[in-house]
């Protein structure tokens, strides 16, 4: 039996419509694709990959393969210069982070523009993305900043016993966020480095040597010499207390109701709050022992008859 022959015109009009149906679905994506990877150099990635020699790929491979080398030779360089140096401790990670992400950045850039990557566009799209975090944890790079400072100033260290904002204790911890306080009845205060670093800090242990100011009040009655004697006395006898410089004890202030005298004595920074209980506590026993008046605010009214 002889084949039945295929109209070709109906074959050839849906060729045709398949083929303006095609072309416009798929130019107009060929063409965005084509803006993309001219904008971002990923045409330069295509046509050295499709295009590239062995003698190129063996180039990259080394490439990479020195560019690793030295990155760990640097890391290792800073971490033996951080120990050996006098950067606080607390420093050495950030440090350290800081300089493994520098040189990542630099791996990038560097194989990139030898790929054949527009490394001048790739560096304008990572410095707008990166204005773009930088406003969004602005707080956090706030406190990142003061921790910083902290730091470096060196205005305090760990075991320093520090008041700042109206809040004293013994620094824990500084952190590249916070600072920790420890205070004396054991609660834990946690300060942002942005406050911390712009606040009026007072710290007690830096210097060996603090001096132990101390105002005591005797009657008018009391003869300023005993006074004098008998606070110099236990004075002279803590030992704690130390001799040179000379301490001073002088009649300082007339008072409504009493005398003041004004102790001045010097001790190690470790005994200063064992020095300063003792003597409130010594000199009373020796005003008791001595018949010496501690007085008080006090009005005497005299009664007199006509």
């Amino acid at each position: 039996m002889a084949a039945t022959p295929v109209p070709t015109e109906g074959v050839d009009a849906v060729t045709e419509i398949l083929n303006d149906v095609t072309s416009s679905a798929e130019n107009p994506v060929s063409d965005v694709l084509n803006e993309v990877a001219e904008s971002t150099g990923l045409g330069g990635i295509l046509h050295h990959l499709t295009g590239m020699t062995l003698s190129h790929f063996l180039f990259l491979v080394v490439l990479a393969a020195v560019c690793l080398l030295v990155i760990q030779l640097v890391q290792r360089f800073v971490k033996r210069v951080l120990e050996r140096g006098t950067v606080e401790k607390s420093l050495h990670a950030f440090i350290r982070a800081t300089v493994k992400i520098l040189l990542w950045f630099l791996f990038i850039l560097i194989m990139a523009s030898a790929l054949g990557i527009d490394v001048t566009s790739l560096v304008a799209v990572l410095s707008v993305a990166g204005l773009a975090v930088s406003l969004a944890v602005q707080g956090i790079l706030s406190n990142l900043a003061g921790g910083l400072q902290v730091l470096t100033s060196k205005a305090f260290k760990v075991g320093d016993y520090i008041e700042t904002n109206s809040v004293s204790g013994t620094v824990a911890e500084i952190g590249m966020a916070h600072t920790k306080l420890t205070t004396i009845d054991n609660k834990v205060i946690y300060i942002p480095n942005s406050e911390i670093a712009s606040a009026k800090i007072l710290n007690y242990n830096p210097q060996a040597r603090r001096r132990v100011d101390l105002v005591f009040s005797a009657s008018y009655d009391d003869p300023t010499a005993k006074v004098v004697g008998a606070i110099r006395g236990v004075v002279e006898a803590h030992p704690k207390a130390l001799q040179d410089p000379v301490p001073f004890v002088r009649l300082s202030a007339f008072q409504d109701s009493c005398v003041q005298y004004t102790v001045r004595v010097w001790c190690e920074t470790e005994d200063y709050w064992d020095l300063y209980y003792d003597l409130l506590e010594q000199v009373r026993d020796a005003f008791d022992a001595q018949g010496i008046t501690m007085t008080y605010p006090h009005m005497n009214i005299h009664i007199q008859k006509n």
